[in-house]
């Protein structure tokens, strides 16, 4: 939910800074290509249905639970499979101060805050219009690009796919209907979440980039910051649960271990193996997964403009990570 998201909204880590949805540039960082067992396929896929399905296991927890106890169970659950990876290879926490006082930064743009907004707007919107707001984080990482990163420069394709993604946000909020029946409180607060994830990449661009920390310990640290942010909050807006479901609980120790953790393991695997651009391709399924959840699971309406406009969104997305061809050398 990716580092994208998640994605899903997870695809949001140091991995790579140009992760699933963001980002019109190379990682900073990058991972030494490894052989691995499972073909690189199998695991994107692996990786577009466990984003796309965290929508819908939000919605799950926080029938139960309280908005910001789902985000800091899914941080805690997150960080203890990184913990266990870091530990199994051996990988250092990263040194220095103003290293630990940006990654503080990038765990609250990249992983605190968007989790309790996606959260917080599950309460009052379907999943689908979640997963779908979650779509146009590379439509504001293009807007902001023009103005926070001068090296990356606007082309007429790149420009006409913000356009072409902003008129598929409005087809999915029915804006020709006056925006009926729309929750605008719970919608602002999932595009907020897909604000956030391209602010904090052009922020770890500007202050991580060629750092000598591996990836695994960066995100690592990165997530454990966040969990702690959230061990702050979380008790100061609410109180201990009576209860524990079984299924809101399962969904929410789902959300953080395979949804964050194991889900940033194997995207920063598959940007060492394939790249950025291919890997960041998972973007374009997370939408279409979370939005057949929760039609199917949850038993969500689906109006025909909700599928339309995501479509267009998908369209615009992928327009404005495209890029001018490089002359041929001669």
């Amino acid at each position: 939910m990716s580092t994208a998201a998640t994605g899903s909204d997870d695809a949001r880590t140091i991995t790579s800074v140009a992760s699933p949805a963001s980002a019109h540039a190379d990682p900073v960082l990058t991972v030494p290509p490894r052989r691995r067992a499972v073909d690189w396929r199998i695991r994107f896929a692996v990786l577009s249905a466990v984003w796309g399905f965290s929508f819908l296991l939000i919605k799950v927890g926080t029938g139960a639970f309280a908005p910001f106890q789902v985000t800091f169970g899914r941080l805690l659950f997150g960080t203890a499979v990184l913990a266990v990876a870091m530990a199994v290879r051996r990988e250092r926490p990263p040194r220095g101060l103003r290293t630990w006082g940006h990654l503080a930064v990038a765990g609250l743009l990249l992983n605190a805050l968007p989790f309790s907004l996606f959260a917080y707007a599950e309460l009052t919107i379907p999943s689908t219009l979640a997963g779908i707001c979650n779509a146009t984080s590379p439509l504001w990482g293009m807007a902001l690009s023009l103005v926070a990163l001068s090296e990356d420069r606007p082309t007429r394709r790149r420009v006409a796919g913000l356009g072409i993604g902003f008129l598929g946000v409005l087809t999915v909020l029915g804006a020709w209907q006056g925006f009926s029946g729309l929750d605008f409180g719970g919608t602002a607060m999932a595009l907020l979440a897909s604000l956030s994830y391209p602010i904090g990449w052009i922020y770890v661009r500007r202050t991580l980039a060629g750092s000598s920390h591996s990836n695994l310990s960066l995100t690592g640290a990165q997530l454990g910051l966040a969990t702690l942010q959230l061990a702050v909050v979380t008790p100061l807006f609410t109180t201990w649960p009576v209860t524990f479901p079984l299924v809101p609980l399962l969904a929410v120790i789902a959300l953080g271990v395979l949804g964050t953790g194991l889900a940033l393991l194997i995207q920063y695997g598959l940007v060492g193996e394939v790249g950025p651009t291919t890997a960041q391709m998972v973007t374009y399924f997370i939408p279409v997964i979370a939005t057949a959840a929760g039609v199917v699971l949850l038993d969500e309406h689906l109006g025909w403009n909700t599928p339309v406009g995501a479509l267009i969104v998908l369209v615009g997305a992928a327009l404005t990570q495209s890029r001018p061809k490089r002359p041929a050398l001669s």
